[in-house]
């Protein structure tokens, strides 16, 4: 297994292999990408603008032949088309750097064409905003089938994703296939909290996750005793540090390990694994509210896990792929070893034999999707059949 090889840069070919498994059309991606295959050999950073530039024209494209189905009342296959372009739009926006002329207005058609193709396709999410101490958690609400009150997960963004991306990972539908809905978040740092809050990433995720228990113990549709934390990539801190320290989640999963990030940003300034976007050291340090490298540095120091696995108490799952080329396979081991104190632990590696093996599996997402949800239907009384 292995991402698909379009580009000379992991970096791209990452963001394509991304977009793919969220529900991108092979043949759109091939006809963005073609042209601007040249413009790669440049490097991760430099040709991030062409990259901007054709991925929105496919996006106005689709928006174009969604208005021509509207007009003929065919809702669903506007929405359809709308959601591919939010999604397009928002692969754009994400490789940008920081303040690139036209990002600010992508993001914007970005979130307007996905609240459109919601609302067109009556699509399962609903958007929601939870109130934090400072300003608002945007999230999108997934909802399981049924009546009565149902268990829930907490799902939260890495360094570099969005609300819509969790959604487009399908591990929500997976989950209410299974009798649970999910909570996906736009944490502070990460999505709208960033773009249009400037809320910088905390490392105690207890403190806006619980907010999140908050706002789901409000909820006649949740069981308040059944409520899971997860996250996928950076969420690889996020998430267990919030179970660990918040008493009301009854189980946790990770999506891709990463247990010591602080010791990460070390071996990427020797140049040691990739990066998960262009213009890295801009981005998070704009996702830190950092002012230079220093700066960066001392606030995202908390940014380790050691001291931390040893205080969770509830079932938890540490997946990781096998052949991570951003996040060392080592860290995974660390994390679970940790664990000391779990009363069911698990690790799981995904190898080529079944997929998955990239960073939180962006060769095939399938198989974390399926293995992080039946662990949550075991674990919070959902159903697996």
């Amino acid at each position: 297994m292995a991402l698909l090889d379009l580009f000379p840069n992991y970096i791209w070919n990452l963001s394509v292999a991304i977009a793919l498994e969220s529900g991108g059309r092979v043949g759109e991606i091939v006809d963005m990408c073609q042209p601007i295959r040249d413009a790669a050999a440049k490097g991760a950073d430099a040709g991030t603008p062409a990259f901007m530039a054709q991925w929105v024209a496919m996006a106005d494209k689709l928006i174009g032949l969604a208005d021509e189905d509207e007009a003929r009342g065919r809702g669903f296959s506007a929405a359809a088309k709308l959601d591919r372009a939010a999604l397009y739009l928002i692969t754009a926006e994400r490789m940008q750097g920081h303040g690139h002329p036209g990002r600010q207005e992508t993001y914007a058609k970005a979130r307007a064409t996905f609240d459109k193709a919601t609302g067109l396709g009556n699509f399962n999410r609903e958007r929601v905003e939870i109130p934090l101490d400072t300003g608002t958690m945007p999230a999108l609400w997934v909802r399981a089938p049924g009546d009565g009150p149902q268990p829930a997960v907490v799902y939260c963004n890495g360094l570099d994703s969005s609300k819509e991306l969790l959604f487009w990972s399908w591990l929500p539908d997976a989950l209410a296939r299974r009798g649970i809905s999910t909570l996906c978040v736009d944490q502070p740092g990460s999505g709208e909290a960033l773009r249009l809050q400037n809320l910088p990433v905390d490392p105690h995720s207890e403190h806006w996750a619980s907010k999140a228990v908050d706002w789901l113990e409000r909820r006649t549709e949740v069981d308040p005793k059944q409520i899971g934390m997860t996250g996928i990539s950076l969420g690889g801190h996020f998430a267990p540090r919030a179970v660990a320290y918040e008493p009301r989640f009854a189980s946790g999963a990770v999506w891709g390990a990463n247990h010591n990030w602080a010791e990460v940003q070390q071996k990427r300034l020797r140049r040691e694994g990739e990066n998960p976007v262009p213009h890295y050291w801009a981005h998070v340090m704009w996702a830190f509210g950092a002012t230079d490298m220093e700066d960066f540095h001392i606030k995202s120091a908390a940014m380790t896990l050691d001291g931390v696995m040893d205080k969770i108490t509830v079932p938890f799952l540490v997946t990781h792929g096998e052949k991570d080329r951003q996040i060392a396979l080592d860290y995974a081991h660390q994390a679970y070893d940790q664990l000391t104190n779990s009363p069911q632990r698990e690790l799981k590696i995904f190898t080529p034999r079944e997929g998955g093996v990239e960073h939180v599996g962006a060769d095939n997402m399938a198989y974390g999707r399926d293995y992080i949800a039946d662990w949550f239907a075991d674990t919070l009384g959902g159903h697996t059949a």
